[in-house]
């Protein structure tokens, strides 16, 4: 992949805010990108598409797709869109916990600082999970909105003791 495409995926490094207080050191890491294909027009207002195998690593930040799409407008990326069978990221928060997260598509939109995670959601971390077709996540506030598409969100929250705190 030429330098110029991989940094149209700089801002993927803002999905360090997942759901579990991401390490805030991760940022500060080198990210490594691969993929099967790449088709990417490095002009103002595009979309460039990574597919097949994607691979996306920066410290404790995992991030494995069947494709990832870039979206520009005006020179700043205003979507950024993973699919997969599921789609997948995993991280470690500042205080060691680990999260997986499960969708068949997460779409990231950093002007309003939301994370949407779609199809078969699943987020693992170890005082619980939460499973839902739809969630929402502010990244500001820390906030998870889940339901009101017509199917129900399940969650199991593990007892103090139980998650080995």
């Amino acid at each position: 992949m030429r330098p110029a495409a991989a940094s149209l995926l700089l801002p993927l490094a803002l999905l360090l805010a997942a759901p579990a207080a991401a390490k805030s050191s991760d940022r500060d890491q080198p990210m490594d990108i691969s993929a099967d294909r790449t088709d990417a027009l490095l002009e103002d207002d595009s979309v460039s598409t990574l597919e097949g195998n994607v691979k996306i690593r920066q410290g404790s930040l995992e991030v494995d797709a069947d494709r990832a799409e870039i979206h520009r407008v005006a020179g700043e990326i205003r979507r950024i869109v993973l699919t997969g069978s599921p789609a997948r990221l995993r991280q470690v928060s500042d205080s060691g916990e680990p999260m997986d997260a499960f969708a068949n598509r997460i779409t990231y939109t950093p002007n309003e600082e939301l994370m949407l995670l779609s199809g078969a959601v699943e987020i693992r971390q170890p005082r619980g999970t939460l499973r839902g077709e739809t969630v929402k996540y502010d990244i500001n506030t820390g906030r998870l909105d889940g339901g009101g598409d017509g199917s129900r969100v399940s969650m199991r929250i593990l007892p103090k003791s139980a998650s080995g705190d």
